[in-house]
C-alpha cells in the first residue's frame, strides 16, 4: 500500500493548492466534463488507494458469490423453479455489473482520473446502469412473486417457466431502453465525481437532459422501490395474521386434553357407581 500512495502522494502535496479535479483529465475527454467540477481540488492519492482496494474487494465478493448462485441453480436441476429463475437473473445481473464496472474503477484510482477514452467512458456508464436497472426490476418481481404466492395464496395464479422468462425479458427490454436512450441524444453519459467514473448526467440544467433524469427515477428507482415496500407490507401482514391463526388453534389445543382429563374421571366412577348399585338389585 505504501508503495502503491507514496509517489502519487508527493506529487499532490507539491501543488494539489492549484490544482483541480478536473486537471489530469486527458485532454480528448475535456468536453465531457461539467464546469461544476473545475471548483473541487484532486481528491488526496491515499483516499483514491483505498477506493481502488475497496472497490477490488468488493469485486471478488460479489463475483465469487453471484458466481457461486449462477452455477449451483444451473447444474441442479430440482433448483430449476420459476421462482429460481428469477434469482439467477439478479445474480447474473450483479455478477457482470462488478465484472464490468470493478476493473476499470481500480485502474483509474491508480492514474487518479479515467484514462480509458471518451466511447469507453460511455460504455461503462451505460453498462453500469443496465446492469444496476436489471438488477432493481429484477428483485421487484421477486418482490411481487412472493407477494403473489404468501398473500394471495391458492387464490394466485402460479409462475410458470415462461412466465418467468417473459418476465426477464421484458426486465432487460426495460433496461436496455433507459441506458441506450443517452447515447441518442436524450441526456449524455460523462465523467462525474473524483473523474475516476462515469454515469449519467445530471448537472446539465436543460429541460431535455433533466426530463430523462426525472423520469429515469420515477421508473427505475421510485416506481420499484414503492413496489416492493407495497409487497413486502402486505407480505409482513399476512405472515403476522398467520401466526397468530397458529398461536389461537395451538391455545384450543392445548385446552382440550385438559377437558378430556377432567372429563375421564367422572365417567369412571359414575360407571362404577352405576355397576354396584346394578350388583345390590341382582343379589336382592
Amino acid at each position: 500500500m505504501a508503495a502503491f500512495v507514496e509517489p502519487h502522494f508527493d506529487a499532490w502535496t507539491q501543488g494539489a493548492g492549484n490544482m483541480t479535479v478536473v486537471d489530469k483529465v486527458p485532454p480528448e475527454m475535456l468536453h465531457m466534463v461539467h464546469p461544476h467540477w473545475n471548483q473541487f481540488p484532486p481528491m488526496n492519492p491515499l483516499w483514491h488507494s483505498i477506493l481502488g482496494f475497496a472497490i477490488f474487494m468488493l469485486g471478488m465478493v460479489s463475483m465469487t458469490g453471484n458466481g457461486c448462485v449462477m452455477y449451483i441453480f444451473t447444474n441442479t436441476k430440482s433448483l430449476r423453479t420459476p421462482s429460481n429463475l428469477l434469482v439467477v437473473n439478479l445474480a447474473f445481473s450483479d455478477f457482470f455489473m462488478m465484472f464490468t464496472m470493478g476493473p476499470p474503477m481500480v485502474i483509474n484510482c491508480w492514474h487518479e482520473t479515467w484514462v480509458f477514452g471518451p466511447f469507453a467512458c460511455e460504455l461503462y456508464a451505460m453498462l453500469g446502469s443496465l446492469f444496476g436497472c436489471a438488477s432493481i426490476w429484477t428483485m421487484t418481481m421477486i418482490a411481487f412473486d412472493r407477494y403473489n404466492v404468501i398473500v394471495k395464496g391458492l387464490a394466485g395464479k402460479p409462475m410458470t417457466n415462461n412466465g418467468a422468462l417473459l418476465r426477464i425479458f421484458g426486465v432487460w427490454v426495460f433496461a436496455l431502453f433507459w441506458t441506450l436512450a443517452p447515447l441518442f441524444g436524450w441526456n449524455r453519459y460523462v465523467p462525474e465525481g473524483n473523474m475516476t467514473a462515469c454515469g449519467t448526467d445530471y448537472l446539465t440544467q436543460t429541460w431535455l437532459s433533466r426530463s430523462y433524469i426525472i423520469i429515469y427515477a420515477v421508473f427505475v428507482y421510485w416506481l420499484p422501490l414503492l413496489t416492493i415496500i407495497y409487497s413486502y407490507t402486505f407480505i409482513l401482514k399476512a405472515v403476522s395474521a398467520h401466526e397468530k391463526n397458529m398461536r389461537e388453534q395451538a391455545k384450543k389445543m392445548n385446552k382440550f386434553p385438559s377437558l378430556a382429563c377432567q372429563d375421564a374421571p367422572a365417567d369412571d366412577g359414575q360407571s362404577v357407581a352405576s355397576g354396584a348399585t346394578q350388583a345390590t338389585e341382582e343379589k336382592a
